[in-house]
């Protein structure tokens, strides 16, 4: 597998499912997820999509990178991810979530307003295979 941005050093390893679950629980904390890649940045690798499976239907979040420091290559989807990550959960403003909506992520639940609350992992270290 490749490594992207910083070497993991071991954070405690969860379900990426528990922390979809119960985000507040790990808020700000470093945790280290495994999953598939279901979607990335096409247009330069500055995001990807980590989920439980490729299924469209599971439960999923959008990984960034710490201070963009790093990206992953813009045909990650279809890899299988592990992820050393710090744990936000934000709501973001429509005009945002619009942009992203253009570069291909997905919002499960959304306020009339357009605006959504993001379950988000802020990656330091990403490994990646197939």
């Amino acid at each position: 597998h490749k490594t992207f941005g910083a070497p993991l050093v071991g954070a405690k390893a969860v379900a990426l499912a528990d922390v979809l679950k119960a985000p507040d629980q790990f808020a700000d904390q470093s945790v280290l997820v495994e999953g598939e890649v279901r979607r990335a940045c096409t247009r330069k690798g500055c995001w990807m999509e980590l989920s439980e499976a490729q299924d469209a239907a599971a439960p999923g979040c959008r990984v960034t990178f710490k201070d963009y420091g790093f990206f992953v290559p813009t045909d990650s989807a279809g890899s299988k991810a592990r992820v050393e990550a710090k744990v936000e959960s934000k709501v973001l403003k429509p005009s945002l979530v619009a942009h992203m909506e253009e570069e291909g992520a997905k919002f499960a639940e959304k306020d009339p307003d357009g605006s959504a609350r993001e379950v988000r992992l802020v990656a330091t270290g990403v490994e990646l295979w197939r």
